[in-house]
């Protein structure tokens, strides 16, 4: 159960979600008019990269936001710290002009080294905030993929950085990481959504009018409808009992 309060921080996740969702519809509007204004040349290109740069940032700042009201929301925050790091960079390389560029290497290092880290980040936000409250054996397979997916972030990250002692060795075990992480990946997602649910876990009746009003907080806090509803089980039963 989270100990969290997500109810303190919920304007805050409102705001960014407000941003993202502006800041990629403009950039979204801007690529469509380049696209569609005309001559296409270097300053058009340089929108649409803009733009699918917003939009994946957009699609990662979500996924950290997935963690929010949960006991993992600290992954979050370092997510959408991680991810101005590629997008930073990403913006210099597209729209600076060479001489603003002196060192090209430390950008491309600085911008690769931070789109496997925010990439990472948002991995492992999707899959915490889906199967962090599940049973025994999904839980073990999120840690072992977690795992996975930080050691293939550290090599990659190493390569990034100049760091092959070995080409055909590193490549391999790249490989054979990399094939494990998207394995478990879709193994944790799968049990999590359609897998038996925790044990010790049992279904209750709730009146349509009380669904309503969880969906309704569930929106206005970000947490899950069942985290609402357990917490006010357990607030009603301690308030009872007293």
């Amino acid at each position: 159960m989270a100990t969290t309060q997500p109810t303190q921080h919920a304007p805050v996740r409102r705001a960014i979600v407000t941003v993202t969702i502006v800041s990629f519809s403009v950039a979204a509007l801007l690529g469509v008019l380049a696209l569609l204004g005309g001559d296409f040349g270097d300053t058009q290109v340089r929108v649409l990269l803009t733009t699918v740069t917003v939009g994946v940032v957009s699609i990662g700042v979500l996924c950290y936001l997935s963690t929010a009201g949960t006991s993992f929301q600290l992954v979050g925050v370092l997510g959408g710290v991680s991810v101005l790091v590629p997008l930073g960079t990403a913006l210099v390389l597209i729209w600076a002009e060479d001489r603003l560029r002196s060192n090209d290497e430390a950008v491309f290092q600085a911008f690769g080294v931070g789109a496997i880290v925010a990439g990472t980040l948002a991995q492992a936000c999707l899959l915490l905030a889906i199967a962090h409250r599940k049973g025994p054996v999904v839980r073990v397979l999120l840690a072992l993929t977690l795992v996975l997916a930080g050691l293939l972030a550290a090599i990659l990250s190493a390569l990034v950085l100049g760091g092959a002692p070995d080409e055909d060795y590193v490549a391999r075990a790249v490989g054979v990481i990399a094939i494990l992480d998207v394995l478990g990946t879709v193994v944790v997602a799968a049990l999590a959504k359609f897998g038996p649910g925790p044990e010790g876990v049992e279904k209750v009746s709730v009146p349509e009018g009380l669904v309503a009003e969880l969906d309704r907080r569930a929106a206005a806090t970000g947490r899950s409808r069942d985290d609402l509803a357990a917490t006010a089980i357990e607030q009603y039963l301690r308030h009872d009992a007293s």
